[in-house]
């Protein structure tokens, strides 16, 4: 399964794309998609739309994971950002994509069974599951893959929950 990563940004939205294979992850590719400062919020908007099209064209993912917004002191970047992850998720949405959304917690205790990991255990996790020899030099893309292995851990326990729901449930029709 392919799975892109998205860690929304008004400025800078990072993202990762992994592919599940028998025992792990691999790379398929990371990096940013950047709006120019100094432009109004609809044309910023406008740009991140387009450029996420072009992303998706591209990349052809199966399943897009997505950071949910936590803000817990600086509010004024809470609306440019939840702006950003609208866009985002309308664009993923438009073309019928399985999204799910995640919480810096869950990101983290996924990666690192801890909850209140730093960023250098995430990018030290990321390195690991995925072989890279030193971590994304965009914060925003390490976070972006992150949130794809995330989401590729939380998807495999739900299908192994749901067939063992199902084992059972067959087992006592016998």
């Amino acid at each position: 399964m392919r799975i892109l990563g998205l860690d929304p940004g008004n400025a800078i939205t990072g993202y990762g794309m992994i592919e599940e294979v028998k025992g792990g992850y691999t790379l398929v590719e990371y990096g940013a998609l950047r709006t120019p400062a100094g432009l109004d919020a609809a044309q910023r908007l406008l740009l991140l739309y387009d450029a996420l099209q072009k992303l998706l064209d591209k990349l052809n993912p199966e399943q897009v994971a997505v950071e949910q917004l936590f803000f817990n002191k600086n509010v004024t970047t809470a609306v440019p950002v939840g702006q950003a992850r609208g866009v985002l998720l309308l664009g993923c949405a438009q073309r019928g994509l399985a999204i799910a959304e995640y919480t810096p917690l869950q990101v983290k205790q996924a990666l690192t069974g801890f909850g209140r990991a730093d960023k250098g255990q995430i990018q030290y996790m990321v390195c690991r599951l995925l072989s890279l020899g030193e971590p994304p030099k965009n914060d925003d893309a390490a976070d972006a893959l992150a949130i794809a292995i995330t989401h590729a851990h939380y998807y495999r326990s739900r299908d192994r929950i749901a067939a063992a729901r199902q084992q059972a449930a067959a087992g006592r029709k016998s």
